[in-house]
């Protein structure tokens, strides 16, 4: 009898364990299919369809996190399409999405702040930086900076932090310093299933540089 109930429990214990391995395989092709969608949405449309493509977005994502509230993955994409549309929108209905965005990457960062490569720290400093300061919103450049920094910690060779923070220090004419960060953000490795997010990443890299360059210039 104890050796059935041994087996019957090693049989229990793979099946639970490939059960695991499927769910997370989807949520990982879920994932995967966010970022992509956000890549087109973001930088390859405009105006109306770019609108259509992130309401759509937040749709998807809203219905992700209420299926997976304890994945700190499922959080933080939902607060970087909410704080990407806060952008696109402007205004108040802007100012509401940042609001949303922020709660969103509180919650990733309660649940893990780790996850993918601390990535919710640096969306929670670029909405700090970005959006106004009270009494209009939560805008914060010291909250900013202590969220960037906290992402480079984490994550020092990547091309998100180093190029946000190397934004951060060019709006504050710390510009010797940006220098380095967008250099950094150059040589990162890239990202093989984030090819599109890359390349414009890159390009993002390269103009903020040119800016760069033509303010240590002037010295």
């Amino acid at each position: 009898m104890k050796k059935f109930n041994f087996l019957l429990f090693i049989s229990t214990l793979l099946f639970s364990l490939s059960s695991l391995a499927e769910n997370d395989d989807s949520f990982n092709k879920q994932l995967l299919n966010i970022q992509q969608q956000w890549a087109k949405a973001n930088y390859t449309l405009t105006d109306d369809p770019q609108e259509a493509a992130f309401k759509d977005l937040i749709a998807q994502t809203e219905t992700w996190v209420n299926d997976h509230k304890d994945r700190a993955e499922a959080w933080l994409w939902q607060g970087i399409i909410q704080s990407t549309f806060a952008g696109v929108s402007g205004g108040l209905s802007g100012l509401s999405y940042a609001k949303k965005a922020k709660k969103s990457l509180e919650k990733a960062i309660h649940l893990n702040g780790d996850a993918l490569q601390g990535s919710a720290y640096t969306s929670l400093g670029i909405l700090y930086h970005k959006v106004p300061s009270w009494p209009i919103a939560f805008g914060d450049d010291d909250d900013a900076k202590m969220y960037l920094e906290k992402a480079l910690t984490i994550n020092p060779n990547g091309i998100d932090p180093n190029y946000f923070y190397g934004e951060y220090l060019y709006d504050e004419r710390q510009y010797s310093d940006a220098k380095k960060h967008l250099l950094l953000a150059l040589q990162a490795p890239k990202r093989p299933t984030r090819p599109l997010a890359d390349k414009y990443r890159q390009k993002e890299v390269e103009q903020l540089l040119v800016k760069v360059e033509k303010k240590l210039a002037k010295k």
